[in-house]
């Protein structure tokens, strides 16, 4: 059942429900569907919620764990995305802990006081913890007021996060069966959300599904021409200079070689792969939550942990296995709400080194075979001539009435070409040497290139030889992606990468169908259109702007915490443009709850009368 708009009964729970989002967080109403979960999960019910990264989804169980009799007990994957949570929380005021490996035996034992004693509103704990006896004990001996999974499709087997210890959740519900449980994701299509219900034992709980969009983020994908680092490069410096971003790649050694390139061009970047030590790894990952300006440059090692409001943009230096997976990552950026950027440079080599992975891996034959649909789907995306955020949505089963005006499609729109004559020679190509090479060779052979592997191969007698000299080497290489991407060409992954003719050629090759494809372009930065909600500094307002960062940053950095945990962008920019005097004033500014007010409000109030409004004489 997915959430409703109509106004909910108004009942002592909801109303200090609505108490504790006003004066503890500093809201003054909910978000989309927000209310609706909350009171159904005050009122005891079961709940799954799928509502996309930066949308609330914290707030959907913190709330009712403050407000039910008891502790919340939040199962949430990695220790940083913890320690993330509990220091936001303890900033407003909230009483929570968490357990897990870094804590001390001293500290793990005064946080279990705490919890049987009922002094927590709140506990975050790994999966693995959970479910010891001795947790289970602990737990028997407290008072629980609910049970949140985060992150739930990591119960997915089929997923980008699976972990093992998720499935036996399912533990929760029958071991107390009378507390409200209530699992959370941003990433899940129809059969994830399946098997979310059905690995979790959640098949009585009410779904609450928000839309999958984030208008805020810009979509950009365009084929690699072999200066992916200059164009990254470009992109950061023309688009992002100063700006916190995620890099991913496919290995740890592009990992660390692009890093250091990026060094090298006076850009603070920090590598981040599962092949470092720990030490180095949370060292990396420290400084990109509490420093300014910080890129990292990962593979998917780097991933659920990123809590941070901040991140203006996820590129991508190789194609991501799934569209799931591409959500997952690129939803990474711009959780504040702010403007942000989705960019991505993707080639054939991507697909082959993704394939081959596949082919190799230990999972069974179905599992590979759900892996290949959801490159396909992947490659697909990323070939498509239309809205890429309709294209987006739609996967995970959310419709977009209009083209979204912001994605390189609609800024940029691609050129077509009748490339059915061509497709002929390419096919034809394939066929003719055997459908044992790959594009790199297929390609000289239809240029006419004289070499002795071609020679000795008797290549330069065939009839395709010499015929494609119309079109350059590049193009070729994108007509023979975009054939691989539309299924009338297969991989053998087994051999050396040789291309193989489908059943789905066919028609092609005798001239039956026609055969549209993308232009190559390179993409050109368009200045983005001003978006609504996104929040913007006025000129006017820059010195008391970076006058309030920089407070923020001295009081974090006296605490060791990320600055975005005293308070987010969104809010000091609100503070820049509507300049409070006093501490009623800056009390309805969002995001200043209680007791950051008491805790921060007289610094902030000092800064904000002593610098003077530019716009006025």
């Amino acid at each position: 059942m997915s959430w409703m708009t109509e106004a909910l009964p108004q009942n002592p729970a909801m109303a200090h429900a609505r108490e504790v989002l006003q004066h503890t967080f500093g809201y003054t109403e909910f978000r989309s569907s927000q209310e609706r979960i909350i009171s159904h999960l005050i009122d005891g019910g079961d709940a799954l919620v799928l509502m996309p990264t930066g949308g609330g989804k914290s707030l959907c169980y913190q709330i009712p764990a403050i407000v039910r009799e008891g502790t919340g007990v939040v199962i949430s994957p990695l220790i940083a995305l913890m320690q993330d949570q509990v220091n936001s929380l303890l900033q407003y005021g909230v009483r929570a802990a968490y357990l897990n490996s870094s804590l001390n035996p001293e500290e793990a034992t005064l946080v279990e006081r705490q919890l049987v004693q009922g002094e927590l509103d709140l506990l975050y704990i790994a999966p693995e913890r959970l479910l010891t006896p001795r947790t289970l004990d602990l737990l028997r001996q407290s008072r629980i007021a609910l049970f949140a999974i985060d992150e739930a499709h990591c119960v997915s087997q089929w997923g980008h996060d699976f972990r093992p210890e998720y499935i036996q959740l399912s533990q929760l519900h029958e071991r107390f069966p009378q507390t409200p449980r209530i699992a959370l994701t941003a990433t899940a299509d129809t059969p994830t959300r399946s098997e979310i219900t059905q690995r979790l034992n959640l098949q009585q709980a009410v779904e609450f599904i928000a839309s999958f969009d984030r208008p805020n983020i810009r979509y950009q994908i365009t084929e690699n021409d072999g200066n992916a680092r200059e164009r990254l490069l470009r992109f950061i410096r023309e688009e992002h200079p100063g700006d916190s971003g995620i890099v991913y790649c496919l290995s740890r050694k592009r990992v660390e070689e692009t890093a250091a390139w990026l060094r090298s061009r006076e850009i603070e970047a920090l590598p981040y792969h599962a092949g470092m030590d720990n030490q180095s790894r949370q060292s990396h990952q420290r400084r990109f939550r509490q420093e300014e300006g910080i890129v990292i440059v990962a593979t998917i090692a780097f991933g659920m942990g990123i809590d941070k409001p901040d991140v203006r943009f996820v590129a991508h230096l190789n194609l991501p296995k799934s569209i799931e997976a591409y959500y997952q990552e690129t939803g990474r950026a711009g959780r504040d709400g702010k403007a942000a950027d989705a960019w991505m440079v993707y080639g054939l080599q991507d697909v082959i080194t993704l394939r081959q992975m596949q082919t190799t891996s230990e999972a069974d034959e179905n599992h590979k075979r759900i892996e290949r649909h959801k490159l396909d789907a992947m490659l697909a995306f990323c070939e498509i001539t239309t809205c890429r955020r309709q294209a987006l949505l739609a996967y995970f089963d959310d419709h977009l009435e209009q083209p979204c005006g912001n994605c390189d499609v609609c800024l940029q729109p691609p050129q077509t070409w009748d490339a059915t004559v061509a497709a002929q020679m390419a096919l034809s190509c394939v066929h003719r040497t055997g459908q044992r090479f790959g594009v790199n060779y297929l390609v000289e052979v239809l240029l006419g290139k004289e070499s002795g592997r071609i020679t000795g191969f008797g290549h330069h007698r065939i009839s395709t030889y010499g015929i494609g000299r119309d079109l350059t080497a590049a193009e070729w290489r994108s007509v023979y992606r975009q054939l691989i991407a539309h299924g009338l060409l297969s991989v053998d992954l087994e051999g050396y990468g040789g291309l193989h003719l489908t059943q789905a050629s066919r028609p092609v090759l005798r001239g039956e169908t026609p055969l549209m494809l993308r232009k190559t372009r390179k993409m050109k930065p368009k200045r983005r259109a001003k978006q609504m909600g996104t929040g913007e500094v006025s000129d006017a307002n820059q010195a008391l702007w970076q006058a309030l960062r920089t407070l923020r940053l001295e009081l974090a950095q006296s605490q060791g915490v990320p600055a975005y945990v005293v308070f987010h962008d969104a809010t000091l920019m609100e503070m820049a443009e509507r300049r409070p005097r006093d501490r009623q004033q800056l009390a309805m500014i969002t995001g200043v709850g209680d007791h950051k007010l008491e805790r921060y409000g007289d610094a902030f109030l000092r800064v904000l009368r002593n610098i003077p409004d530019e716009g006025q004489e």
